[in-house]
Formats: structure tokens, sequence, C-alpha cells
């Protein structure tokens, strides 16, 4: 299959090349030059612009920063310079209006498209072990399905339009806040004496094992290898976690949703990026405690 691939970032970069392993012929593009590059070594033909990237093409497939870039690539570069029919792939995590808003204009000018914000970081984009959360209808989620599988080890449709970017923003959230409860748990039982390592083993089997604890341990040393065992560099950046949690209070407040640990959350990491720490991993807002 061709398939475009628009946005070669830390996550685009290694998924734009599993879908070359699984053997599919990919034209990528993006602003830098050194991702084109990378996409080139890794198989894909690098293109300057989008309009000829997609150019003859069967999907594309973005991973761009935010909503506002996702609307005007597509309705600029991609709706009718495409192939007609061709399937669209938004992996962007961006807000759901701008999902919804964006797919109903590809749609109504004949194209299929499918929401499907991914969960796993740097290291499974590169891993091919992504988790993607769909939003879109039956059929445009039978079509997407096998180019995401190429990228992921799990592929859910939630929903119709915009589900995915709903089970993205409501996942971030929780990934977030018990992000730092497990960092403010950590921290006192260290005050209170306990071993940390003799802690993790007691926690991570008993009612309060977490994800942030178990698979992405805020403590060096402690648990599997994580940011924090390199100085808490590489993985899910504290400025990203930033933006899907404002993503977040933009929906809850849109439908008038009451999420107070939400709300601290975002508060908290806001302050940590301001501080100058958002490339940390954002396992690092331990520091702070």
């Amino acid at each position: 299959m061709k398939i475009a691939f628009i946005g070669l970032g830390n996550m685009g970069g290694g998924m734009a090349a599993n879908l070359v392993k699984a053997g599919h012929e990919v034209s990528a593009f993006d602003l830098s030059p050194e991702a084109l590059a990378r996409a080139k070594e890794n198989g894909c033909a690098a293109f300057d612009n989008v309009q000829d990237a997609v150019s003859g093409v069967d999907a594309v497939v973005s991973m761009l920063p935010n909503g506002a870039i996702v609307d005007v690539v597509y309705r600029t570069d991609v709706i009718g310079h495409a192939p007609q029919g061709a399937l669209f792939l938004d992996c962007s995590t961006i807000d759901v209006d701008t999902a919804r808003t964006v797919t109903a204009a590809a749609v109504g000018a004949g194209y299929a498209m499918v929401d499907a914000p991914v969960s796993g970081g740097i290291a499974a984009a590169n891993g091919g072990t992504l988790t993607f959360m769909v939003g879109g209808t039956d059929d445009a989620f039978a079509r997407a399905e096998p180019i995401l599988s190429a990228m992921g080890k799990a592929v859910i449709h939630a929903g119709t339009s915009g589900a995915g970017q709903a089970a993205k923003i409501c996942n971030n959230m929780l990934l977030g806040a018990s992000m730092i409860a497990t960092c403010e748990t950590f921290r006192l039982a260290e005050k209170l004496g306990l071993d940390l390592q003799t802690f993790y083993d007691i926690s991570s089997k008993a009612s309060g094992q977490n994800w942030s604890m178990t698979s992405y341990c805020p403590v060096p040393g402690v648990g599997p290898q994580s940011p924090a065992d390199n100085d808490y560099q590489g993985g899910f950046a504290t400025a990203l976690m930033l933006k899907d949690l404002k993503l977040a209070m933009a929906a809850a407040q849109s439908v008038d949703a009451d999420v107070p640990m939400g709300e601290k959350a975002a508060a908290l990491y806001e302050a940590y990026a301001d501080s100058g720490a958002g490339g940390l991993d954002f396992s690092a807002i331990i520091k702070t405690l």
C-alpha cells in the first residue's frame, strides 16, 4: 500500500519506519530536514511538500503538534490533493471538536477518516508497540486497522468520530494524576524510613498498584527500566503531558464535568513546565516533592 506520512517527530519517525518494515511504500514529509533525512535512511521517500507527498497514495497518516496545524494541513494540502476515496488517519492528540470538524470536511469531500491518537511514548513508537484508540465509522475503522496494526500492539475502536481523542484525553488525565500520586507516595515512604525497593515490592502487589508505579516508576533503580534511570531524559515530555491535561480541562469545561484531581494535576504540571522542566519526562515531577 502507498501511504503518506506527515509529521516525523519523536513519535512519527518511528511510526513511519515501522510502516516501511511492514512492506508499505511510505512518502514522508516534515518541516525538519533532519527528520526527513532520518526517514529516508529508514526507507521512506522524502518529499518537500505535503501535496506532493499525498499524490497517488492509498492512505495518509499524520502525527502533528496540535489541532490548529491538523486543521490547516488537511484543509489546505491533503483534502483535494490525495486521490478521491483515500483513507486519512490522524494520530495526533488534539481536541475533540477539531477532530470531528476535520473528519466532516474530509468525508464531505469524498474521503474516509479516523482520529487515532496513541499511547505508549517514543519507545513504543520505535518498537511498534503503540496502543491506538480510534474514532470513526465501522467501515473507516476496518480500513484503518491493518495500517495501525503495523505500528502498534493494540488497535481499539472507541466509537464514532472524535471518540479516539476523547479516550486519549481521559486516559492521559488519569495518567497525569496517578503519576503525581505515585511520586508523592514514594517520597512519603522514604521519609517514613521505608526502603523504596521494598515498598515497591509491596505496593506493586497490593491495592496501590498502578501503571505509573509498576511500568514507569519515577524512582531511579526501582522497578523496570524507565526514564528515571536515564536522568528523566526521553520518554513522554512534561510539556506534552501539560498539553494533554489542558485539552482535558477544556473538554471537561465544555461538558460541565467536575474534575478536581485533573485540575490539580494540570496546575502542578504547568508550574513544573514553567520552571524550565518542559523537556524532561513527566515522571521527573518527583523532583518537586
